[in-house]
């Protein structure tokens, strides 16, 4: 076989291997094969062309996935013990609705939003939503004696399982280390495309019923969140509403949204099913979080959350404390920490904020946005 012919086929092996990160050092050796029979031949074929394109890709390939991963830095620890390969790997391909080294993730199935929006919430521009939905309630009708195992209910519409939602980027402004909910309440929603749905969770105690949604900006956009809880019985009928907002994301950020229902809206029952529609748009407010740095630590039964603003302008910190004991979410707190008398962070300051949890836990988790008190400054 021709030489020529040969180092073709090694250029074409070697793309495809950097598809997973491992032909890199393959295209390196057919590119200086393919300069050595450029320089060689009298007349330039366009075989041997291909051979040196082939190759520039397969050498790319590789540094664009690191980068899309890493960015110009060294590979950082991973709370999720996943290999330095396996985040990038899981990292570009999720891109394309390709979830690998998660046995429990499925292809998210996406759908523009046909129907006119309710006006529950502002209207976004012509934004596209996808929707999801979990109901992972057990049927326990074993009719036969030596049959003990159950089936999950088949889920046969356009929505799959939150819980195959599989979180791989760490939150860059906060501790992270999602556990998978534990919860089997059913729930349905919208959600913007680029916002990725991390974890999910649902709380109750003698007084509330909590939705958890733990979600990451991946719009490649400073966005500003909005987010609609409704609780509905067991016919759907709306039992109680909540909204909330998130007023600055950047880009990459992971983010809560917490409902927060009143029993006493619910009878003193919890709700059959909850929904949740989430809508994006353009933040009024100045994004500060890189200004701020946040310290979370655990002494007893409480959590001291310590800002620190070094900006030159007022700002204002919402935190979100998740407190779990083992894989279950026992907690939920909305601390901002503020200086005397304001509810921000002065210039140069620092403040904390403790939070009392009333269940055992044995870590916590923090989230938080920034953002410069507008009104605080003037």
């Amino acid at each position: 076989m021709h030489i020529t012919t040969i180092t073709l086929i090694i250029s074409i092996l070697s793309l495809v291997m950097s598809f997973f990160m491992v032909g890199f050092l393959p295209s390196l050796v057919s590119f200086i094969m393919g300069i050595v029979l450029f320089i060689k031949e009298e007349e330039k074929s366009i075989e041997v062309v291909n051979i040196i394109a082939i190759s520039i890709a397969g050498l790319a390939l590789p540094i664009v996935m690191y980068l899309n991963t890493f960015g110009f830095g060294l590979p950082v620890k991973d709370d999720m013990h996943a290999s330095s390969f396996q985040r990038i790997l899981s990292t570009n391909y999720s891109n394309f609705g390709i979830h690998i080294f998660d046995p429990k993730s499925e292809e998210i199935k996406e759908t523009e939003l046909a129907a006119e929006d309710s006006g529950s919430l502002p209207q976004q521009d012509e934004d596209q939503t996808y929707f999801a939905q979990n109901d992972t309630r057990v049927d326990e009708d074993v009719k036969e004696e030596d049959k003990s195992d159950s089936s999950v209910t088949e889920n046969t519409g356009i929505f799959e399982s939150l819980d195959s939602i599989d979180p791989r980027e760490k939150n860059k402004g906060g501790i992270i280390s999602i556990a998978p909910s534990d919860d089997d309440m059913p729930s349905y929603g919208g959600l913007p495309v680029g916002t990725i749905l991390v974890a999910r969770y649902f709380r109750e105690d003698d007084h509330n019923c909590n939705p958890v949604l733990v979600l990451q900006n991946k719009t490649g956009d400073l966005c500003r969140f909005e987010c609609r809880f409704i609780a509905r019985d067991a016919e759907g009928e709306e039992l109680a509403i909540s909204d909330k907002t998130v007023e600055v994301v950047r880009d990459g950020s992971v983010f809560v949204f917490e409902g927060r229902f009143d029993k006493r809206d619910l009878g003193g029952k919890i709700p059959d099913a909850y929904e949740f529609l989430i809508t994006k748009r353009s933040p009024y407010e100045k994004d500060m979080s890189h200004y701020i740095s946040v310290y979370t630590a655990v002494e007893g039964s409480s959590a001291l959350l310590t800002a620190e603003n070094k900006s030159d302008k007022k700002v204002k910190v919402d935190a979100y404390v998740l407190f779990f004991d083992g894989k279950e979410l026992v907690d939920c707190m909305w601390m901002i920490p503020q200086n005397v008398d304001e509810v921000c962070l002065d210039p140069g300051s620092a403040a904390t904020i403790k939070g009392d949890a009333y269940y055992r836990f044995d870590r916590v988790e923090t989230f938080y946005t920034a953002y410069e008190a507008v009104g605080e400054n003037g």
